[in-house]
This record gives structure tokens, sequence and C-alpha cells, in this order.
């Protein structure tokens, strides 16, 4: 019978909700728990596949081709548990699916409210999680902060959940906020207190405090929590600032967090297994080189606009024995500047992907930068169609060249729509979302790194590789590395005369894990390093199912 774990967040926004939820979930899958993560989310968007990256982050897509919030990429990298638009829910996605029953009539002209309605809806997800799965713990985080108006329909739902299940069936976690006071000399408990005091207002009593802190607590401290939040002292958990978030498990397993957890849901307590976890760790914290590499892009000032880009060549450097150090580009600024003054001294470039016009000559500067100085690229999504768009441009002397997406009137669409694809207007009705099979040509770069002749990569765009110039990409020096099995669609593309230039339509940052580094980054960072390609063992890729 699955349990339940409900994650909720007080005092300050970004207070580490998600990593903790995805921290608790190595510790249970270490001791031989299988788990599942939900996250819900209380903006009203259906999913964030339509906002901008600096609202929101990055847009994490899962192998069923679900646009999500980017927590679910820590699940995933944390859990090594692909996740699914069931993993996903949003208040958009409720409301939507309630009005959608409405309309048809579904519930007999009753009036339609939130309770118990939405909250109906919002449990009926849940419990679709452990239907679908059928895992041994589902653990549920909730968007926001308590007290925000718009998570209260989510918290409201978690309170009726305990009707559900039984008592025994189901935790609550509050993180929250003990902030130390430089004018004071001291920390203070007064806010977690009082967000508390919020939380069972609404008639939810926490079972576990963790407490995010940038020092130790001490034990006077979680006595005085523990006695003012009506819980014990071993279930107020210290969560200190670390220098990685692959720290964070290790920490709650020393706080005991998960033996607290399996106490109040009552599962065996079990041996954990972290000693991969640890390795990992240990690699990260004592590198015995540096590699720098940049990324340009068009939302650098918000560095979670590309977070599984830079955890991806994380996992990559530090099974390489490498300290990484992420230089940041705007694609804007080498559209008026000199690329050099930007990319100078870098040992590698990556070029992530995108949407819209902006930055996108300053990407294609930064390519023909990597390719005249021969520094090991990897271009992703829009960093692959940015490749095409130099070649057309700087090497096949197709002046005008330009994605259709960018300039519907360009001479050379080099990049463009299928033709099925040229009636629909609907935004994400083009796109192409979610795990794809890509056929990989024998001999290439990418068959070295992958090891496989079909992989099967998640995919999040609208424009493809227009074939009409395919063969003058190949007779001008290119390689077309991957493509649909049908040969039709381009997936990668390399130039066998570049020490590492390799360029792919689908995003490898997804299923790049701290124990299964993705084999593109992987070799971007090898040959960063000046390692022999040609001694690389391919890397394998967790299994992908939709």
């Amino acid at each position: 019978m699955t349990k339940f774990i409900f994650v909720t967040g007080g005092v300050v926004s970004s207070i580490g909700k998600g990593i903790v939820a995805a921290s608790l979930g190595r510790l249970l899958k270490s001791r031989g728990y299988s788990v599942s993560i939900l996250k819900l989310d209380p903006y009203i968007n259906v999913d964030p596949g339509t906002m901008s990256p600096y609202q929101h982050g990055e847009v994490f897509v899962t192998a069923d081709g679900a646009e999500t919030d980017l927590d679910l990429g820590h699940y995933e990298r944390f859990t090594d548990t692909p996740m699914s638009r069931l993993n996903s829910v949003t208040t958009g996605s409720i409301y939507q699916a309630v009005i959608n029953k409405e309309r048809r009539g579904d519930y007999n002209g009753g009036t339609v409210q939130v309770i118990p309605h939405i909250t109906a809806e919002i449990r009926d997800r849940i419990h679709r999680v452990a239907q679908d799965t059928h895992p041994d713990v589902v653990i549920t985080e909730i968007g926001g902060t308590v007290g925000d108006i718009e998570s209260l329909p989510f918290l409201e739902a978690i309170r009726q959940f305990r009707k559900d299940v039984g008592r025994r069936d189901l935790a609550y976690i509050h993180v929250t906020l003990v902030p130390w006071i430089p004018s004071a000399g001291e920390m203070k408990t007064k806010p977690t207190q009082h967000s508390v005091k919020e939380l069972r207002s609404i008639g939810i009593q926490p079972d576990i405090l963790v407490c995010r802190c940038d020092r130790p607590l001490q034990a006077g401290m979680k006595e005085k929590m523990s006695e003012f939040c009506n819980v014990s002292p071993e279930a107020v958990i210290t969560s200190q600032d670390a220098s990685s978030i692959y720290e964070v498990p290790l920490m709650l397993e020393r706080e005991g967090l998960a033996e607290q957890v399996l106490d109040i849901l009552q599962l065996e307590q079990r041996q954990p297994d972290l000693t991969q976890w640890q390795r990992w760790v240990h690699q990260l914290q004592n590198p015995s080189r540096r590699v720098e590499v940049a990324i340009v892009g068009k939302y650098v000032r918000l560095n979670d606009a590309y977070l599984s880009v830079s955890e991806s060549l994380r996992h990559a450097a530090a099974s390489a024995d490498a300290d990484l150090q992420l230089r940041w580009v705007d694609a804007e600024d080498l559209e008026n500047g000199d690329p050099a003054t930007y990319l100078e001294g870098v040992d590698g470039i990556v070029v992530p992907g995108g949407f819209g016009a902006r930055g996108v000559d300053g990407k294609v500067a930064a390519i023909q930068f990597a390719r005249d100085h021969q520094i090991p690229f990897l271009g992703l999504c829009l960093g692959m169609q940015a490749a095409v768009i130099d070649w057309a441009r700087n090497v096949a002397g197709l002046d005008g060249a330009n994605s259709a997406e960018f300039d519907p009137e360009t001479p050379h669409p080099v990049i463009a729509l299928l033709p099925e694809q040229q009636d629909v207007v609907d935004l994400g009705g083009t796109m192409r979302l979610g795990l794809c099979p890509c056929k990989i040509q024998s001999g290439s770069l990418a068959q070295r790194l992958y090891g496989e002749d079909i992989i099967y990569e998640r995919h999040r765009h609208r424009y493809e590789f227009n074939n009409a110039y395919r063969s003058l990409f190949l007779e001008s020096g290119y390689c077309v590395s991957g493509t649909s099995p049908d040969s039709r669609l381009v997936e990668i593309v390399e130039r066998p005369d570049h020490p590492f230039f390799i360029a792919c339509q689908f995003h490898p940052e997804f299923v790049s894990r701290p124990n299964h580094p993705h084999p593109l980054f992987q070799g971007l960072i090898k040959a960063a390093l000046g390692s022999d390609l040609t001694l690389v063992d391919p890397a394998p890729l967790p299994a992908e199912t939709v």
C-alpha cells in the first residue's frame, strides 16, 4: 500500500522544498523503497511551456512530452526515476479539468465550488500517481509559501487527504527558515513558530520541521521549536546551507530525516546504501584539475533558465575529476562586440536552446568563433539550428540565410517548419515534445560517444533542418550523424575536421544524472580537457520509457 508525504514551505519562497523532496526521495530509494515525486504549482498557467524562463526558470520536459517545473529535473536527477505528466500539476490544469467536467454535465447541474470540487480534483491527481506507478511512497511538494492565497486550495486538499488514507499512511513535512540576526548575535525561531501557526490554522499539524539555516541548530533551539510547534525534538531537522545541492541528501541522512519519516509511516527501518552518492560527492568536492566552459545564451541573467545544462556539465566534469568553472555569456553582447572579448580562454563552448530571434546572431557568432579557433563546441536544440545558420552564412556563402522562425522572408530558410506544420496556429501545436528515437551513423563522433545505433532523447522544438539544403550541407564537409529512423529529420550534425564540434536537435541535458553523465556532455568535457576522444568509453544512459 502506497504511503504519502507532503512537503510545504514557510516564511520565504525559494527555501528549497524541491531539494528537500528530491533528497528525501534519494534517501528512501537508498533503502530499497520505490518513490515518485509530485509537484503542485499554484500558478494559473496550465503548464510553464509558454512562460518566460525569467519568470520560472527552465522548462523541464519529461519523456512523455510534458512541459513541467524545473523541480522535476531535481526529482529525476536525485532519484534516477523518470517522471511523467502525472507528476506535474498546476492550478490552471486543475481548473481546466473541473470546468471541462462541468461543461460535460459531470456534476449533474450542481454548483461547482472550490470545496469540494477543486480540492477533490487535486486529491485525485495525487491518487492517480500512486495508481499509475505503484510506488511505495509518493512525495508531494506544494509550491509557494504557507499564507499565500494561491496555495490555499492545495493545502486544503492535503488536509482532506488524511481522510482518504490512514493517519499512519501520510506525513507532513514543513520546510522553514531559521535566520541568523547579526545585530542580535543569535538565531531566531519566531518566523518558524508563526509559519507553523499559519499551517495549523488550516488544520495541518506538521510531523517534521526541516529548518533552513546558515549554521548548525543548537540543541536548545531544537527543543524550543519542538515545544512551540508541537513536534518531537528528533523531528526538528537541520538543513544547513551547503556548497552543492548534492550534499543535501547526506546532510539530511545525518540528521535522521529518513528514519523519522519511516517511523511516522510505520515502514521498516532499513540500512541505506549511499556509497555511490558519497563517492560522487567526494569526486565533486575534490577535483585535481580545472575546466572552464562558456554557456552562450539569451537568458543568462537567471542561471536557473539553463539549470539542466549547467548540472549536466557538472556531472561530466566531476566524472572527469575536474572543477567546473562556468562563464555565462549573454548572446546579445556578441552581436555588437568582438566574440574574443567574451570567449577568449575558455576550454569549451555550449550554445543551449531557446525561442525567438533575440540573441540568435550572437549565438551564431559564438559558434563561428568555436569553429575558427578549434574550441570544443556543443549545440543544443536552438544551438544546433544556430550551427546550421553559421554553416549557411559563413561556409556555404548563402547570404541572408536564416531560420524561417526568425525571418519569414529569408531567401535561404535552412531551418523551417515541416509542410504539415504550416497551417497550425496554436502555440505548442507544432511542437515536437518528449522522447523520440534517433538513428546514429556508424563511425561518427556521435556513435563513438553513445556506443549505440539507436538512441532515445527528449525534444522540445518546433522548427527542423530544411532537407532542401542537406546535399549542399554534406558536400561542404559537414556530417549528419543522427536522423529519425526514416532518415527524414536531421537530429545530430558534426564537423569531422574539428576537435569536437557536435550539435543536436534534442535536449540531452534532461537525461543526464550524477551517476550517469550524458555522453555528449562527457565528450565535450573530455575534449575541453584535451583528452583523446578515441579512448572515450561510451557512457550508458538511464533507461527511458513513455
